[in-house]
């Protein structure tokens, strides 16, 4: 919570309201409660005018201060230890009502001696129920304070599920980063085997090319041939004639012959 306090009242002068202006102001965050008991002490951001020596910020009590005898409170034994020793406040408190007393100053009338009496029976009743009585009110403080604190302890824990909420946000974009890396990869994954498949592919249709020129080339080759062969079968017939032919048939007759006789 973000208040702003004059300076004047954080300085404690009261002198100075005379010449306070308006516009001077100090800005003071209080982090924790001061009506709850169970918290840490508030913390300030003071000013730098701030004089904490000699005016220092009051705090809120938790337990009421030691005393004596049930109603003087030790500050008054230290105020005057320094001074009169260790029974000096007793026998300040002892010659203060002896003065009074003699001099008729405290005059003892009626009421006083029904004082006494209403002392004692208030002083039996917080015997007896004190503790219970202190701890009720206690507890009736406490709840007043949580109820008061219930907005500012809501705040906080939306806050904080605020926070965590923003931090799987960051860890969620953290992944993120992690899997447009990894589908980076993946495409590049997938370009590679593009590339590679198309490789296979233009050695495919180059080697079928090559294969059809081999082909080509055999079957030309083989026409090639076989036209020279019947050419020169041709030629060579042509070139026969029919006396050739008529010896030929006699020959080959003869030799058949031959060939009878030594078989």
């Amino acid at each position: 919570m973000v208040c702003s306090i004059p300076k004047v009242l954080l300085l404690g002068n009261l002198g100075q309201l005379n010449s306070f202006q308006p516009s001077q102001s100090v800005v003071v965050r209080m982090v924790a409660s001061p009506f709850s008991t169970t918290q840490q002490v508030s913390k300030y951001e003071e000013g730098p005018e701030r004089d904490l020596v000699n005016f220092p910020r009051p705090k809120r009590l938790v337990d009421p201060p030691a005393v004596s005898l049930g109603f003087i409170p030790q500050s008054v034994n230290k105020f005057f230890y320094p001074k009169l020793g260790v029974t000096g406040s007793w026998t300040f408190g002892g010659g203060l009502v002896t003065y009074l007393l003699s001099k008729e100053i405290w005059v003892m009338e009626h009421e006083f001696y029904g004082g006494i009496c209403l002392l004692i029976v208030l002083g039996a009743v917080v015997k007896k129920f004190g503790k219970q009585i202190g701890a009720d009110t206690r507890a009736s403080v406490q709840e007043f304070a949580d109820d008061l604190n219930s907005g500012k302890v809501n705040e906080i824990k939306s806050s904080e599920i605020g926070i965590e909420e923003e931090k799987k946000a960051q860890w969620r974009a953290e992944g993120e980063v992690m899997l447009f890396n990894a589908k980076r990869e993946n495409v590049a994954f997938q370009l590679e085997a593009a590339y590679r498949q198309r490789l296979a592919d233009v050695y495919a249709e180059v080697k079928k090319r090559l294969d059809y020129q081999v082909e080509k080339q055999n079957v030309e080759r083989s026409v090639q041939q076989k036209h020279m062969v019947n050419w020169i079968v041709s030629r060579v017939t042509k070139s026969i004639t029919a006396e050739q032919e008529a010896e030929n048939i006699k020959k080959c007759i003869a030799d058949l012959k031959g060939l009878a006789a030594r078989a």
